[in-house]
Protein backbone atom coordinates (compact mmCIF):
# COMPACT_ATOMS: atom_id res chain seq x y z
CA UNK A 1 0.00 0.00 0.00
CA UNK A 2 1.53 3.85 -1.04
CA UNK A 3 1.97 5.49 1.85
CA UNK A 4 0.95 9.66 2.06
CA UNK A 5 3.55 11.69 3.15
CA UNK A 6 3.10 15.34 3.63
CA UNK A 7 5.44 18.33 2.78
CA UNK A 8 7.35 18.47 6.33
CA UNK A 9 8.92 14.45 5.89
CA UNK A 10 9.86 15.44 2.44
CA UNK A 11 11.35 18.78 3.48
CA UNK A 12 15.75 19.02 3.60
CA UNK A 13 18.02 19.93 6.32
CA UNK A 14 18.07 23.60 5.08
CA UNK A 15 14.13 23.41 4.46
CA UNK A 16 13.81 22.57 7.93
CA UNK A 17 15.85 25.47 9.17
CA UNK A 18 14.14 27.89 7.08
CA UNK A 19 10.47 26.21 8.17
CA UNK A 20 11.69 26.82 11.89
CA UNK A 21 12.49 30.89 10.58
CA UNK A 22 8.81 30.73 9.44
CA UNK A 23 7.62 29.52 13.40
CA UNK A 24 9.63 32.41 14.23
CA UNK A 25 8.26 34.77 12.47
CA UNK A 26 4.78 33.49 13.86
CA UNK A 27 6.00 33.62 17.55
CA UNK A 28 6.98 37.43 16.48
CA UNK A 29 3.75 38.29 15.57
CA UNK A 30 4.54 38.58 11.69
CA UNK A 31 2.54 36.75 9.39
CA UNK A 32 4.87 34.61 7.01
CA UNK A 33 1.52 34.65 4.36
CA UNK A 34 0.23 37.40 4.39
CA UNK A 35 -3.70 37.72 2.84
CA UNK A 36 -2.81 41.58 0.75
CA UNK A 37 -0.42 43.63 -0.46
CA UNK A 38 -0.31 47.50 -0.51
CA UNK A 39 2.82 48.35 -3.15
CA UNK A 40 2.97 51.88 -4.98
CA UNK A 41 5.55 51.53 -7.34
CA UNK A 42 7.37 49.00 -9.55
CA UNK A 43 11.20 48.80 -8.65
CA UNK A 44 11.34 50.62 -11.94
CA UNK A 45 9.25 53.25 -11.01
CA UNK A 46 10.60 53.93 -7.63
CA UNK A 47 14.22 54.79 -9.48
CA UNK A 48 12.04 56.96 -12.14
CA UNK A 49 10.18 58.72 -9.91
CA UNK A 50 13.52 59.59 -8.00
CA UNK A 51 15.46 60.72 -10.58
CA UNK A 52 12.15 62.93 -11.57
CA UNK A 53 12.03 64.51 -8.21
CA UNK A 54 12.87 68.14 -7.68
CA UNK A 55 16.12 68.34 -5.59
CA UNK A 56 15.46 67.92 -1.65
CA UNK A 57 11.92 66.30 -2.67
CA UNK A 58 11.41 63.13 -0.95
CA UNK A 59 10.00 60.43 -2.75
CA UNK A 60 8.51 57.37 -0.49
CA UNK A 61 7.90 54.54 -2.26
CA UNK A 62 6.37 51.16 -1.03
CA UNK A 63 7.49 48.38 -3.36
CA UNK A 64 7.75 43.81 -3.26
CA UNK A 65 9.54 42.03 -4.85
CA UNK A 66 11.99 38.55 -3.77
CA UNK A 67 15.19 38.95 -2.20
CA UNK A 68 18.07 38.64 -4.35
CA UNK A 69 21.09 39.61 -2.08
CA UNK A 70 21.90 40.53 1.40
CA UNK A 71 24.57 41.77 3.19
CA UNK A 72 24.59 42.16 6.78
CA UNK A 73 26.92 44.58 7.95
CA UNK A 74 26.83 44.99 11.88
CA UNK A 75 23.72 47.76 12.39
CA UNK A 76 23.11 48.26 8.64
CA UNK A 77 22.37 45.33 5.98
CA UNK A 78 22.16 46.11 2.26
CA UNK A 79 19.80 43.64 0.28
CA UNK A 80 18.46 43.93 -3.61
CA UNK A 81 14.71 42.68 -4.29
CA UNK A 82 13.43 42.04 -7.64
CA UNK A 83 9.96 42.51 -9.23
CA UNK A 84 8.54 41.89 -12.64
CA UNK A 85 10.39 45.20 -13.85
CA UNK A 86 13.45 45.48 -12.43
CA UNK A 87 15.80 44.83 -9.42
CA UNK A 88 15.95 47.92 -6.34
CA UNK A 89 18.91 48.13 -3.67
CA UNK A 90 17.67 48.38 0.10
CA UNK A 91 18.93 49.95 3.28
CA UNK A 92 17.70 49.04 6.71
CA UNK A 93 19.35 50.69 9.57
CA UNK A 94 18.83 50.01 13.25
CA UNK A 95 18.13 53.84 13.56
CA UNK A 96 15.01 53.66 10.73
CA UNK A 97 13.39 50.31 11.59
CA UNK A 98 14.70 49.73 14.94
CA UNK A 99 17.08 47.52 16.59
CA UNK A 100 14.21 44.25 16.91
CA UNK A 101 12.94 44.59 13.46
CA UNK A 102 16.74 44.54 11.87
CA UNK A 103 17.46 41.65 13.90
CA UNK A 104 14.36 39.85 12.83
CA UNK A 105 14.76 40.98 9.32
CA UNK A 106 18.39 38.91 9.63
CA UNK A 107 17.84 35.85 11.32
CA UNK A 108 14.72 35.08 9.79
CA UNK A 109 14.18 36.82 6.02
CA UNK A 110 16.51 34.46 3.34
CA UNK A 111 17.46 34.99 -0.09
CA UNK A 112 13.96 33.85 -2.29
CA UNK A 113 11.22 35.43 -0.21
CA UNK A 114 9.44 37.76 -0.98
CA UNK A 115 9.00 40.92 0.97
CA UNK A 116 7.09 44.65 1.38
CA UNK A 117 9.61 47.28 1.73
CA UNK A 118 8.41 50.91 2.42
CA UNK A 119 10.12 54.34 2.65
CA UNK A 120 12.13 57.12 1.39
CA UNK A 121 14.36 57.12 -1.76
CA UNK A 122 17.43 58.59 -1.98
CA UNK A 123 21.48 57.81 -3.55
CA UNK A 124 24.37 55.94 -1.87
CA UNK A 125 27.77 57.63 -2.01
CA UNK A 126 28.38 54.82 -4.22
CA UNK A 127 25.92 56.08 -6.90
CA UNK A 128 23.65 53.22 -6.44
CA UNK A 129 19.89 54.88 -6.19
CA UNK A 130 18.61 52.70 -2.79
CA UNK A 131 15.60 52.80 -1.09
CA UNK A 132 15.87 53.54 3.01
CA UNK A 133 13.72 51.28 4.48
CA UNK A 134 11.42 52.56 6.83
CA UNK A 135 9.15 49.43 7.25
CA UNK A 136 8.98 45.71 5.91
CA UNK A 137 6.95 42.62 5.94
CA UNK A 138 7.43 38.95 4.83
CA UNK A 139 4.90 38.12 1.95
CA UNK A 140 5.91 34.88 1.07
CA UNK A 141 8.61 33.03 3.12
CA UNK A 142 10.40 30.02 0.43
CA UNK A 143 11.36 27.10 2.13
CA UNK A 144 13.20 25.55 -0.09
CA UNK A 145 16.26 27.68 -1.44
CA UNK A 146 16.24 28.37 -5.46
CA UNK A 147 19.56 27.01 -6.92
CA UNK A 148 21.91 29.71 -6.36
CA UNK A 149 23.36 31.88 -9.36
CA UNK A 150 26.88 32.91 -9.45
CA UNK A 151 27.85 36.24 -9.85
CA UNK A 152 30.80 38.41 -11.10
CA UNK A 153 32.04 41.75 -12.61
CA UNK A 154 33.48 41.40 -16.00
CA UNK A 155 34.42 44.79 -17.32
CA UNK A 156 32.73 46.70 -14.76
CA UNK A 157 29.39 45.23 -15.51
CA UNK A 158 27.68 42.69 -13.42
CA UNK A 159 27.10 39.38 -14.87
CA UNK A 160 24.96 36.83 -13.50
CA UNK A 161 25.72 32.73 -14.81
CA UNK A 162 22.59 30.31 -14.87
CA UNK A 163 22.01 28.93 -11.63
CA UNK A 164 19.70 25.95 -13.15
CA UNK A 165 22.05 24.65 -15.77
CA UNK A 166 20.77 21.57 -16.62
CA UNK A 167 17.78 21.01 -19.24
CA UNK A 168 16.11 18.33 -18.12
CA UNK A 169 15.80 19.69 -14.15
CA UNK A 170 15.10 23.27 -15.96
CA UNK A 171 11.90 21.89 -17.94
CA UNK A 172 10.56 19.93 -14.73
CA UNK A 173 10.80 22.83 -12.57
CA UNK A 174 10.73 25.45 -15.18
CA UNK A 175 9.37 27.42 -11.85
CA UNK A 176 12.55 27.67 -10.59
CA UNK A 177 14.08 27.97 -13.94
CA UNK A 178 12.27 31.14 -14.37
CA UNK A 179 12.86 32.79 -11.03
CA UNK A 180 16.50 32.26 -11.34
CA UNK A 181 17.25 33.04 -14.88
CA UNK A 182 15.80 36.54 -16.40
CA UNK A 183 17.04 34.93 -19.89
CA UNK A 184 14.21 32.43 -20.11
CA UNK A 185 11.79 34.72 -18.84
CA UNK A 186 12.79 36.68 -21.67
CA UNK A 187 12.12 34.07 -24.04
CA UNK A 188 8.38 33.93 -22.86
CA UNK A 189 7.99 37.79 -22.85
CA UNK A 190 8.99 38.09 -26.49
CA UNK A 191 6.90 35.32 -27.07
CA UNK A 192 3.89 37.45 -25.77
CA UNK A 193 5.01 39.86 -27.77
CA UNK A 194 5.29 37.37 -31.33
CA UNK A 195 1.80 36.31 -30.85
CA UNK A 196 0.11 39.78 -30.18
CA UNK A 197 2.42 40.78 -33.43
CA UNK A 198 0.43 37.50 -35.66
CA UNK A 199 -2.60 39.08 -34.45
CA UNK A 200 -2.13 42.66 -35.00
CA UNK A 201 -1.09 41.69 -38.43
CA UNK A 202 -4.49 39.25 -38.83
CA UNK A 203 -6.80 41.80 -37.55
CA UNK A 204 -5.34 44.70 -40.03
CA UNK A 205 -6.37 42.88 -42.84
CA UNK A 206 -10.04 42.10 -41.66
CA UNK A 207 -9.67 38.55 -40.40
CA UNK A 208 -11.76 37.28 -37.14
CA UNK A 209 -10.36 35.23 -34.78
CA UNK A 210 -12.38 32.45 -33.49
CA UNK A 211 -12.56 29.22 -31.33
CA UNK A 212 -12.95 26.13 -32.56
CA UNK A 213 -13.33 22.58 -30.67
CA UNK A 214 -10.55 20.78 -29.18
CA UNK A 215 -12.55 17.72 -28.55
CA UNK A 216 -13.88 16.51 -31.80
CA UNK A 217 -16.13 13.74 -33.20
CA UNK A 218 -13.84 12.89 -35.96
CA UNK A 219 -9.78 14.43 -35.97
CA UNK A 220 -9.19 15.61 -39.66
CA UNK A 221 -6.87 18.91 -41.03
CA UNK A 222 -3.79 17.20 -41.17
CA UNK A 223 -1.65 13.86 -41.30
CA UNK A 224 -1.36 12.56 -37.72
CA UNK A 225 -2.46 10.61 -35.05
CA UNK A 226 -4.52 11.47 -32.52
CA UNK A 227 -4.68 11.47 -28.86
CA UNK A 228 -8.04 9.38 -27.99
CA UNK A 229 -10.37 10.02 -24.97
CA UNK A 230 -14.10 9.55 -24.12
CA UNK A 231 -17.25 11.27 -22.95
CA UNK A 232 -19.03 9.51 -20.18
CA UNK A 233 -21.99 11.02 -20.29
CA UNK A 234 -22.78 10.90 -24.32
CA UNK A 235 -20.58 7.41 -24.09
CA UNK A 236 -18.50 8.62 -27.46
CA UNK A 237 -14.90 8.71 -28.02
CA UNK A 238 -13.41 11.59 -29.46
CA UNK A 239 -10.43 13.10 -30.03
CA UNK A 240 -8.19 16.36 -29.10
CA UNK A 241 -8.16 18.44 -32.57
CA UNK A 242 -4.96 17.94 -34.67
CA UNK A 243 -5.93 20.80 -36.90
CA UNK A 244 -8.67 23.54 -37.07
CA UNK A 245 -9.03 23.38 -40.87
CA UNK A 246 -12.03 21.67 -40.98
CA UNK A 247 -14.02 23.58 -38.60
CA UNK A 248 -12.21 26.70 -40.02
CA UNK A 249 -13.22 25.68 -43.59
CA UNK A 250 -17.11 25.21 -42.58
CA UNK A 251 -17.24 28.98 -41.18
CA UNK A 252 -16.26 30.20 -44.78
CA UNK A 253 -19.28 27.68 -46.12
CA UNK A 254 -21.29 29.92 -43.11
CA UNK A 255 -20.34 33.01 -44.99
CA UNK A 256 -17.16 34.81 -42.92
CA UNK A 257 -14.65 35.13 -45.80
CA UNK A 258 -11.58 35.79 -43.43
CA UNK A 259 -10.58 33.44 -40.47
CA UNK A 260 -7.88 32.91 -38.17
CA UNK A 261 -7.40 30.89 -34.75
CA UNK A 262 -4.51 30.81 -32.64
CA UNK A 263 -4.23 27.53 -30.20
CA UNK A 264 -3.34 24.28 -29.02
CA UNK A 265 -3.38 21.09 -31.40
CA UNK A 266 -2.40 17.75 -29.98
CA UNK A 267 -0.97 14.85 -31.85
CA UNK A 268 0.13 11.54 -30.32
CA UNK A 269 3.31 11.14 -31.76
CA UNK A 270 7.01 11.72 -30.85
CA UNK A 271 9.57 14.24 -29.75
CA UNK A 272 12.30 15.91 -31.42
CA UNK A 273 14.04 19.36 -31.16
CA UNK A 274 11.23 20.64 -32.99
CA UNK A 275 8.21 18.86 -32.11
CA UNK A 276 6.44 18.32 -29.04
CA UNK A 277 2.71 16.22 -28.68
CA UNK A 278 1.17 19.49 -27.31
CA UNK A 279 1.97 22.93 -29.52
CA UNK A 280 0.78 26.32 -30.50
CA UNK A 281 -0.57 26.20 -34.07
CA UNK A 282 -1.66 29.77 -36.14
CA UNK A 283 -3.98 28.57 -38.96
CA UNK A 284 -6.00 31.36 -41.23
CA UNK A 285 -8.29 31.00 -44.27
CA UNK A 286 -9.16 33.69 -47.20
CA UNK A 287 -11.92 33.12 -48.94
CA UNK A 288 -10.87 34.43 -52.68
CA UNK A 289 -7.65 33.64 -52.27
CA UNK A 290 -4.78 31.00 -53.76
CA UNK A 291 -1.78 29.48 -52.48
CA UNK A 292 0.40 31.85 -54.23
CA UNK A 293 -1.24 35.11 -53.11
CA UNK A 294 -1.09 33.04 -49.58
CA UNK A 295 3.03 32.82 -49.87
CA UNK A 296 2.56 36.88 -50.41
CA UNK A 297 0.73 37.03 -47.02
CA UNK A 298 3.08 34.77 -45.23
CA UNK A 299 5.91 35.62 -45.78
CA UNK A 300 4.41 39.55 -44.75
CA UNK A 301 3.03 37.97 -41.50
CA UNK A 302 6.52 36.40 -40.95
CA UNK A 303 8.37 39.75 -41.37
CA UNK A 304 6.24 42.02 -39.34
CA UNK A 305 6.16 39.87 -36.75
CA UNK A 306 9.85 39.68 -36.31
CA UNK A 307 10.03 43.44 -36.73
CA UNK A 308 7.35 44.61 -34.22
CA UNK A 309 8.73 41.72 -31.44
CA UNK A 310 12.17 41.22 -32.09
CA UNK A 311 13.04 44.33 -33.67
CA UNK A 312 14.48 43.82 -36.86
CA UNK A 313 13.32 41.56 -39.94
CA UNK A 314 17.10 40.50 -39.86
CA UNK A 315 17.64 38.00 -37.01
CA UNK A 316 20.81 35.32 -35.61
CA UNK A 317 19.92 32.10 -35.25
CA UNK A 318 22.35 29.41 -34.55
CA UNK A 319 25.01 30.92 -35.92
CA UNK A 320 23.50 31.94 -39.39
CA UNK A 321 21.91 35.44 -39.65
CA UNK A 322 18.84 35.12 -42.01
CA UNK A 323 16.86 38.08 -43.13
CA UNK A 324 13.19 37.71 -43.08
CA UNK A 325 11.80 40.35 -45.80
CA UNK A 326 9.98 39.73 -48.76
CA UNK A 327 10.33 38.36 -51.28
CA UNK A 328 11.62 34.87 -49.82
CA UNK A 329 13.34 32.39 -52.22
CA UNK A 330 10.42 30.03 -54.24
CA UNK A 331 11.88 26.67 -55.51
CA UNK A 332 9.30 24.18 -57.37
CA UNK A 333 9.73 21.15 -55.34
CA UNK A 334 10.68 18.96 -58.21
CA UNK A 335 13.78 21.50 -59.15
CA UNK A 336 14.76 21.32 -55.26
CA UNK A 337 14.98 17.54 -55.01
CA UNK A 338 16.61 17.34 -57.83
CA UNK A 339 19.30 20.11 -56.90
CA UNK A 340 19.58 18.71 -53.31
CA UNK A 341 18.71 15.08 -53.30
CA UNK A 342 20.15 14.49 -57.19
CA UNK A 343 17.08 12.40 -57.94
CA UNK A 344 14.61 13.92 -60.60
CA UNK A 345 11.04 12.71 -59.47
CA UNK A 346 9.70 13.43 -62.95
CA UNK A 347 11.47 9.94 -63.85
CA UNK A 348 9.91 7.69 -61.67
CA UNK A 349 6.57 7.48 -61.87
CA UNK A 350 5.75 4.74 -58.89
CA UNK A 351 6.70 4.02 -55.44
CA UNK A 352 8.73 1.52 -56.29
CA UNK A 353 10.61 3.04 -59.15
CA UNK A 354 11.46 5.92 -56.56
CA UNK A 355 12.45 3.76 -53.98
CA UNK A 356 14.95 1.79 -55.57
CA UNK A 357 16.33 5.19 -57.10
CA UNK A 358 16.50 6.07 -53.28
CA UNK A 359 17.99 3.00 -52.21
CA UNK A 360 20.50 3.23 -55.24
CA UNK A 361 22.14 6.50 -53.38
CA UNK A 362 22.03 4.87 -49.66
CA UNK A 363 18.68 5.71 -48.23
CA UNK A 364 17.00 3.32 -46.64
CA UNK A 365 13.00 4.08 -47.43
CA UNK A 366 10.27 2.06 -46.19
CA UNK A 367 8.49 -0.41 -48.30
CA UNK A 368 5.09 0.44 -47.49
CA UNK A 369 5.34 4.01 -48.10
CA UNK A 370 3.49 5.78 -51.05
CA UNK A 371 5.31 7.88 -53.62
CA UNK A 372 4.19 11.05 -51.81
CA UNK A 373 5.85 10.08 -48.20
CA UNK A 374 8.61 8.80 -50.03
CA UNK A 375 8.88 12.02 -52.00
CA UNK A 376 8.27 13.86 -48.27
CA UNK A 377 11.21 12.20 -47.04
CA UNK A 378 13.55 13.32 -49.70
CA UNK A 379 11.92 17.18 -48.40
CA UNK A 380 13.43 15.79 -44.76
CA UNK A 381 16.29 14.67 -45.94
CA UNK A 382 17.72 16.63 -47.91
CA UNK A 383 15.81 19.86 -49.23
CA UNK A 384 14.89 20.94 -45.72
CA UNK A 385 18.48 21.33 -43.60
CA UNK A 386 19.86 23.30 -46.50
CA UNK A 387 17.11 25.99 -46.27
CA UNK A 388 18.29 28.48 -44.01
CA UNK A 389 17.60 31.46 -45.41
CA UNK A 390 13.76 31.99 -46.08
CA UNK A 391 12.58 29.34 -48.67
CA UNK A 392 9.20 28.37 -49.96
CA UNK A 393 8.73 24.62 -51.75
CA UNK A 394 5.95 24.80 -53.95
CA UNK A 395 3.66 22.31 -55.60
CA UNK A 396 3.52 18.63 -53.76
CA UNK A 397 1.88 15.63 -54.56
CA UNK A 398 -1.75 15.01 -54.49
CA UNK A 399 -1.09 11.91 -52.21
CA UNK A 400 0.24 13.24 -49.37
CA UNK A 401 -2.07 16.36 -49.84
CA UNK A 402 -5.64 15.21 -49.46
CA UNK A 403 -7.05 19.13 -49.23
CA UNK A 404 -5.52 21.01 -51.66
CA UNK A 405 -7.10 21.53 -54.75
CA UNK A 406 -4.77 19.55 -57.88
CA UNK A 407 -2.95 22.08 -60.77
CA UNK A 408 -5.07 22.25 -63.71
CA UNK A 409 -2.42 20.74 -66.07
CA UNK A 410 -1.43 17.80 -63.30
CA UNK A 411 -4.01 16.20 -61.36
CA UNK A 412 -1.21 14.30 -59.34
CA UNK A 413 0.53 17.35 -58.44
CA UNK A 414 -1.36 19.95 -55.82
CA UNK A 415 -1.44 23.60 -55.71
CA UNK A 416 0.76 23.64 -52.01
CA UNK A 417 3.54 25.08 -50.25
CA UNK A 418 5.71 25.01 -47.19
CA UNK A 419 8.10 27.50 -46.11
CA UNK A 420 11.01 26.58 -44.43
CA UNK A 421 13.45 28.66 -42.35
CA UNK A 422 16.53 28.45 -40.28
CA UNK A 423 16.73 24.38 -41.89
CA UNK A 424 13.25 23.88 -40.31
CA UNK A 425 9.74 23.81 -41.95
CA UNK A 426 7.78 26.83 -40.35
CA UNK A 427 4.64 26.96 -42.28
CA UNK A 428 2.16 25.32 -44.85
CA UNK A 429 -0.79 26.15 -46.99
CA UNK A 430 -2.20 25.15 -49.41
CA UNK A 431 -5.04 26.23 -52.59
CA UNK A 432 -8.17 24.16 -50.65
CA UNK A 433 -10.32 22.05 -51.99
CA UNK A 434 -13.85 23.76 -52.43
CA UNK A 435 -15.68 21.02 -54.60
CA UNK A 436 -17.36 17.82 -52.15
CA UNK A 437 -16.99 15.52 -55.03
CA UNK A 438 -13.79 16.04 -55.40
CA UNK A 439 -12.55 15.55 -51.37
CA UNK A 440 -15.42 12.76 -51.07
CA UNK A 441 -13.06 11.07 -53.89
CA UNK A 442 -9.62 12.19 -51.64
CA UNK A 443 -11.63 10.44 -48.81
CA UNK A 444 -11.81 7.38 -50.38
CA UNK A 445 -8.00 7.21 -51.80
CA UNK A 446 -7.13 7.44 -48.48
CA UNK A 447 -9.43 5.01 -47.16
CA UNK A 448 -8.03 2.77 -49.83
CA UNK A 449 -3.83 3.46 -50.04
CA UNK A 450 -3.36 3.55 -46.34
CA UNK A 451 -3.77 1.25 -43.38
CA UNK A 452 -6.61 2.24 -40.69
CA UNK A 453 -2.96 2.24 -38.47
CA UNK A 454 -1.81 4.71 -40.57
CA UNK A 455 -0.72 7.90 -38.72
CA UNK A 456 -1.22 9.40 -41.95
CA UNK A 457 -4.58 7.83 -43.20
CA UNK A 458 -7.40 10.96 -42.91
CA UNK A 459 -10.68 9.74 -41.83
CA UNK A 460 -13.63 10.57 -44.47
CA UNK A 461 -15.96 13.67 -42.43
CA UNK A 462 -18.93 13.10 -43.54
CA UNK A 463 -20.58 16.39 -41.72
CA UNK A 464 -17.85 18.16 -43.83
CA UNK A 465 -18.56 17.05 -47.04
CA UNK A 466 -22.47 18.37 -46.12
CA UNK A 467 -21.53 21.57 -45.38
CA UNK A 468 -18.88 21.92 -48.69
CA UNK A 469 -22.02 20.78 -50.87
CA UNK A 470 -23.59 24.16 -49.34
CA UNK A 471 -21.17 26.08 -51.12
CA UNK A 472 -17.34 27.30 -50.03
CA UNK A 473 -15.85 29.86 -52.17
CA UNK A 474 -12.49 29.17 -53.31
CA UNK A 475 -10.07 29.96 -50.62
CA UNK A 476 -6.29 29.38 -49.18
CA UNK A 477 -5.68 28.13 -46.02
CA UNK A 478 -2.37 28.80 -44.40
CA UNK A 479 -0.80 27.00 -41.06
CA UNK A 480 1.90 27.92 -38.91
CA UNK A 481 4.20 26.55 -36.40
CA UNK A 482 4.11 29.05 -33.39
CA UNK A 483 6.67 27.57 -31.45
CA UNK A 484 9.09 27.20 -34.46
CA UNK A 485 8.98 30.78 -35.23
CA UNK A 486 9.85 31.98 -31.54
CA UNK A 487 12.18 29.47 -31.99
CA UNK A 488 13.74 31.26 -34.56
CA UNK A 489 13.15 34.86 -33.76
CA UNK A 490 14.99 33.78 -29.78
CA UNK A 491 17.55 31.86 -31.15
CA UNK A 492 16.62 28.76 -29.02
CA UNK A 493 17.63 25.47 -30.50
CA UNK A 494 14.88 23.43 -29.31
CA UNK A 495 11.35 23.60 -28.89
CA UNK A 496 11.38 22.86 -25.20
CA UNK A 497 12.87 26.37 -24.63
CA UNK A 498 9.99 28.27 -26.29
CA UNK A 499 7.25 26.50 -23.65
CA UNK A 500 6.76 26.43 -20.04
CA UNK A 501 5.63 23.16 -19.57
CA UNK A 502 7.04 20.96 -22.30
CA UNK A 503 6.01 17.30 -22.64
CA UNK A 504 9.03 14.86 -20.69
CA UNK A 505 9.10 11.40 -19.71
CA UNK A 506 8.22 10.24 -16.81
CA UNK A 507 11.35 10.51 -13.94
CA UNK A 508 10.69 6.38 -13.22
CA UNK A 509 11.57 6.18 -17.43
Amino acid sequence: MHKKSDIKSELNDLEHVRLKKMHQLKAAGEEPFPRRVSRSHYTSEAIEAFLAASEGEVVEVSVAGRLRSIRKMGKITFAHIEDAKGRLQLFFRANDVGTDQLKLFNETFDLGDFILAQGGMFKTRSGEITLRVAGFKMLAKAIAPLPAAKEEIIDGERVVHAAFANPEARYRQRYADLAVNPQVREIFRSRARIIRALREFLDQRDFIEVETPILQPIYGGAAARPFVTHHNQLHQDLYLRISFELYLKRLLVGGFERVYEIGRDFRNEGVSFKHNPEFTQLEFYMAYADYRGIMDIAEQLVAYTAEKAAGSKVIQYQGHTIDLSPPWRRLELRSAINEYAKIDIADYATADSLRKAMIAQGNEPSQSSTRGKLIDSLISNYVEPSCIQPTFLYDYPRDISPLAKSKPDDLNTVERFEGFIGGMEICNAFTELNDPFDQEQRFKEMARDYTPEDEERHPTDEDYLRAMRYGMPPNGGFGLGVDRLVMLLCDCKTIREVILFPHLRSKED
